[in-house]
Formats: structure tokens, sequence, C-alpha cells
């Protein structure tokens, strides 16, 4: 079954996290709604449930990859085109070092922007329901609950005392008369 989605709106913080409170005394958890907010809160203001992120990961990977990627290149030059100077060894690793240290700070920036992109979820295509209140000040709670529980989530939210309820299907109609 299908899920659909809901926005209630709450004029301030309190009122957000009675509804959060609301939603979780109904029977949902934590990670079937979302807060949406104009204001930056501390993680955990309303209740929700906060994603562990795994962005330490990326420059590690991008770091080593870079690193590799300089050994071969540097290596692979220098087997490639012998220029025996003064009798001194072909891999010259003092030589090295420095495109090593390069390689693996380029690896690790790039890979660190990837990640930045891979964690935040960009781009997203499917942007789902919004009111522009929230950019005014007003707190929006979004569930997505499967059909049968859509009702119990809409009571919760009233009871709460949202200000405003938006359902899915009323913001695809508004988007398709535009």
């Amino acid at each position: 079954m299908a899920n659909r989605t809901l926005l209630g709106l709450y004029r301030d913080v309190q009122g957000a996290v009675d509804g959060a409170d609301a939603l979780r005394e109904a029977g949902f958890s934590n990670r079937e709604y979302d807060v949406l907010t104009d204001t930056p809160y501390p993680e955990e203001t309303f209740g929700e449930h906060v994603a562990p992120h795994k962005l330490f990961v990326f420059p590690l990977i991008g770091a080593f990859c870079g690193f590799a990627v300089a050994i071969l290149l540097t290596v692979g030059t220098q087997i490639s085109y012998p220029l025996v100077t003064g009798g001194k060894p072909i891999i010259a690793v003092p030589a090295m070092m420095i495109i090593m240290y390069e390689g693996t700070m380029l690896g690790a920036i790039i890979f660190t922007v990837m990640g930045l992109i891979f964690e935040s979820r960009l781009p997203r295509f499917n942007l789902g329901i919004y009111d522009p209140r929230i950019t005014e000040g007003y707190i929006g709670l979004v569930v997505s609950a499967p059909e049968e529980r859509f009702a119990a989530a809409e009571s919760a939210l009233r009871k709460a005392g949202a200000e405003a309820i938006r359902h899915d299907r009323e913001t695809q109609t508004t988007r398709r008369g535009r």
C-alpha cells in the first residue's frame, strides 16, 4: 500500500513538540515523521530521529585512492621513461613524496565534497509536501504514513493544536493547476 504525506503547521516550538509527542502516542516512530523549520534548532529538540552520518569515511577512502593513484603515476612514469642520473636508482622516493602528498590531499578533498553531496541527499528530485509559511516562522511536521494510519496521524496533529494541515493530494492538485 502506498504512503500518503501529511503536513501539520505549528506557530511555536512548544506546539511542534506537542505535535511530535502526539504522533509518538499515536504509535508513530521517530523515523515516520520529519520536522521542517526555517530556524536551526539543536538536534532532537522535537524528539525526531537523527540519522547517523558516515561523512568521516569519505575523506579516508579519498586519501587512500589519491595516494594509490599518485604512487602509480610516479612509479609508472619513472619506469616508462628510465633516466639514470649519476648512478642513482630509477625509482626515487624523495622525489615522489611531494606528488604522493598532493595526490593524497586532492583525493581526500574530492571525496569529501562528494560525501557532503551524498550525505545531504542531493540532488533531491522529489521535494514532497511543503508550505511557504515555514519560511515565515512556522514549524512543520511532515508525516508519511500508510493509507490505513493516515487518519490517526491527522487526528494526532489536530489534537496537538496544528494551525493548518495539508495533504499530499492537495499539493498535487495545486501543482497541476499552476
